[in-house]
């Protein structure tokens, strides 16, 4: 029995060009000074680099404006290393603040703004932000947060007009540029730190070398730019590559999506799992005309059920690449591409990052047998803000304890298997809901479907399906109920039959799309 202890993908010649000396990672200084220089210095200046509703933004455009706006920053007092929290809709008004924090070598605070003002209070204090950037609407809550100065996008994007551009503060790749927080599936969510070298290796690694994305490419990611893998898709990418990226204030329908893409002339599409699920449900799985420029499409987020990935395959007649990542490593770790992509995995590691498959005691698992994933890279956050003790225990040696669970196959390639907190004891026998979850979905009247151990009237633990149906079940709920109980019994052991199926209008998610498990097993929400 051949045991698995590693794998690491090597770094392609091509990934990160001119190395320095000492070899160590380094951006080539402040990251919106050296962004501005590349797109001068490679003619993009007067390419489209954002597009939203009926206006573009130009390359040239954006940069001239960050360097105004961090202008307008260091107006209101901000200076080098001070945390400015961002709570903004994607839009012009994002891309702007970002670069302007950038170049003053302060810190961005990426922030959901449709949160609770208790969650926007918390991360304000959280990371003792000088000033917020906000949107219109739930920012004027009272105590939202914390007292903090405030400055709205309406006026942020007026003011640069009249500023002069601001110099670039020096920095160098480990100098913080940006705090993004963890999805909060299992609790409270953590601040995580990433450098200003970060994003050009999130470029090279994935972008570049992976997506082989060029400045002939158009973007529209359904994730937002204050999610990780939005942030890479939407913000990074076209920025490194001279392309385009379509922006959406609020997550689009699928009737939207259709619209953006055929309007745009979309070639590279991202979204959750979720999210395909809704377009293909909306559309059905024939291949759609509006999508004909579409020539890769991204899932992240959480794992990516086979059938739906062939049903998006088929509809938008392009090839649907699954890969996982995590805030902690700022983007994707293991990834399919245009090079090699196997649906149901989540591909090889991406270049330059290693993988290990552990048990619970932290020993290497067999090839074959699942184990946990972990992960140690150039873009690996350095810990969590203001969290010493959960660094420590999920931060080990310079290795990264994801938490996923998977199998490596023989090609390379990784199964995800779910979470390590998704597994549900039932009896005294640990269950994965995956595969009840996958083979009830099958069933046409399944949309969505989460298992979960809840406890009943007594407290003993008892699985129970909830579903989100195709369509209304009210006066066959009980029919329905029973062939997905019969559909099961059928194929798995007694003790994976759940006792019970409820019909719900939606599963609890993060605003990232991911399924809150530790809510489900509530049984209410």
């Amino acid at each position: 029995m051949t045991v698995q202890h590693r794998t690491a993908t090597p770094l392609p010649p091509t990934a990160v060009a001119d190395p320095p000396a000492d070899s160590r990672p380094r951006a080539r200084g402040n990251l919106a000074e050296h962004l501005a220089q590349l797109a001068a210095r490679r003619g993009w200046s007067d390419r489209a680099a954002f597009l939203q509703d009926h206006r573009v933004w130009t390359h040239g455009e954006v940069h001239d404006l960050g360097a105004r706006a961090a202008t307008v920053l260091a107006g209101h007092g901000v200076r080098a290393g001070d945390r400015v929290l961002l709570a903004l809709p994607d839009s012009i008004a994002w891309v702007t603040a970002f670069l302007a924090v950038a170049r003053l070598g302060a810190v961005a605070v990426l922030v959901n703004p449709e949160l609770p003002a208790a969650d926007h209070a918390f991360m304000a204090q959280d990371t003792g932000a000088v000033l917020c950037v906000t949107g219109p609407g739930p920012a004027e809550d009272e105590g939202r947060f914390a007292g903090r100065a405030r400055l709205g996008a309406d006026q942020f994007v007026a003011l640069p007009a009249a500023a002069e551009p601001a110099a670039a503060h020096p920095v160098d790749a480990r100098t913080p540029l940006y705090v993004q927080y963890t999805s909060g599936t299992t609790g409270r969510p953590k601040g995580v730190v990433h450098g200003h070298g970060d994003p050009r290796s999130y470029h090279d690694l994935i972008g570049r070398h992976l997506l082989r994305i060029t400045a002939d490419d158009v973007t529209l990611s359904v994730s937002k730019l204050y999610f990780a893998y939005g942030f890479g898709n939407a913000f990074v990418f076209p920025l490194f590559s001279g392309s385009a990226a379509v922006l959406v204030d609020r997550r689009p329908s699928p009737a939207a999506v259709d619209d953006l893409v055929a309007r745009h002339r979309v070639t590279l599409l991202y979204s959750v799992p979720s999210a395909y699920a809704a377009l293909v449900a909306d559309r059905g799985s024939g291949h759609g005309a509006c999508f004909a420029s579409v020539r890769a499409a991204v899932s992240a987020g959480e794992g990516l059920p086979r059938a739906v990935g062939e049903q998006v395959a088929a509809l938008l007649g392009a090839p649907v690449l699954e890969q996982i990542g995590s805030t902690e490593a700022g983007h994707a770790f293991c990834a399919n591409g245009l090079g090699h992509n196997r649906p149901g995995t989540v591909g090889r590691p991406v270049p330059g990052f290693e993988v290990e498959l552990r048990d619970r005691t932290g020993k290497a698992v067999a090839d074959g047998d699942p184990g946990e994933l972990w992960v140690r890279g150039p873009t690996l956050t350095p810990g969590y803000l203001n969290r010493p003790d959960e660094s420590e225990r999920t931060l080990v040696d310079g290795w990264l304890a994801t938490r996923d669970r998977a199998v490596r196959e023989p090609d390379g390639s990784y199964r995800h298997l779910g979470r390590a907190d998704d597994m549900e004891m039932v009896g005294g026998i640990t269950v994965s809901p995956l595969e009840i979850e996958a083979l009830l979905r099958t069933h046409p009247a399944v949309k969505e479907v989460a298992v979960a151990a809840v406890a009943d009237g007594r407290g003993a633990s008892r699985l129970r399906a909830f579903v989100v149906p195709t369509v209304a079940v009210a006066h066959e709920a009980a029919v329905v109920e029973g062939e997905l109980l019969a559909l099961v019994r059928a194929r798995l052991a007694a003790f994976k039959v759940p006792r019970s199926v409820s019909f719900v209008a939606s599963l609890p998610r993060t605003a990232t799309g991911k399924l809150r498990r530790h809510l489900v097993r509530e049984g209410a929400w």
